[in-house]
């Protein structure tokens, strides 16, 4: 969406001294000028107001306000969406990295978002480089946290690109600064994949606790308490992998002549089966 010039400010426009009735002329690195209202910049960013509402001798009599080092075009994009509050999708895609600096620099918190979110779709592993050192030069933590991520996944790739390369030579801190993330990543899911073993472990200790006392108490399919009847018809517990495992290890138990001796493993273990049933029960 290409801005449209406003029609041409008339002589009165000059002659008011109320910010709200005079025209600003953008300048671009080009030498373009954009006629724009004041009251529109200034409504639209506390930066723009506070340079049109500096005294006169601080402002050229052109009453104009250079935006250099950026596209003409981004610029014009920039001050239609100051006016309109719209942006196309062929616009952030063409510009949308200039429009966030811009948006940052002039404070426009809504088309840093609408930018921040149109970066975030059109991460590739070609540009993620690149678009993390501007997230990190515009404060856009979701896009620098987005970059980031994609570089911990796909640091493989990551480190063959030009913009990675520049960073070795020219960033140090930068590099740094993702060599620690995925480090910091990396130790994350470690202990989170610990955690989830313990937890595994933890599961399997309860039910083989509970189906410990159901053999010693109710008997099962193979083992029951001596003073227990079989029951006929008896199916299997609903935890049927658990229980049956038991029953062959408390048999392997009762005929192992290596249990007192303490030789065989099977029987060490059933020992501490018991131990802590005994613990807790």
């Amino acid at each position: 969406m290409m801005y449209h010039r406003p029609a041409s400010p008339t002589e009165s426009n000059d002659v008011s001294g109320d910010v709200t009735e005079i025209y600003i002329h953008i300048v671009t690195s080009g030498g373009r000028k954009i006629p724009v209202h004041a009251n529109i910049l200034a409504s639209a960013s506390t930066v723009f107001e506070s340079i049109i509402e500096r005294p006169r001798k601080h402002r050229s009599s052109e009453k104009s306000i250079p935006i250099l080092g950026v596209p003409c075009n981004a610029v014009e994009v920039f001050i239609g969406f100051l006016s309109s509050g719209k942006c196309t999708d062929e616009d952030m895609e063409k510009y949308g990295v200039h429009l966030l600096a811009l948006s940052h620099v002039y404070l426009v918190p809504r088309l840093k978002s609408q930018c921040t979110k149109a970066l975030i779709e059109r991460l590739t592993i070609d540009n993620v480089v690149d678009t993390l050192q501007l997230a990190r030069l515009c404060d856009a933590p979701d896009l620098y946290l987005k970059c980031m991520k994609l570089v911990s996944k796909s640091f493989n790739s990551v480190e063959k690109t030009e913009g990675w390369k520049f960073v070795q030579n020219h960033d140090p801190f930068l590099e740094l600064e993702i060599l620690q993330f995925i480090d910091e990543t990396e130790s994350r899911r470690k202990m989170s994949r610990k955690k989830m073993k313990e937890q595994s472990v933890y599961i399997q200790l309860s039910e083989a606790m509970d189906c410990l006392e159901h053999i010693c108490t109710e008997g099962c399919i193979k083992v029951r308490p001596c003073d227990k009847e079989p029951q006929k018809n008896m199916t299997p517990c609903n935890k049927f992998t658990t229980c049956q495992g038991l029953q062959l290890s408390i048999q392997h138990f009762v005929n192992c002549k290596k249990r007192m001796s303490e030789g065989c493993v099977r029987c060490k273990r059933m020992w501490q089966l018991f131990k802590l049933h005994a613990s807790i029960c």
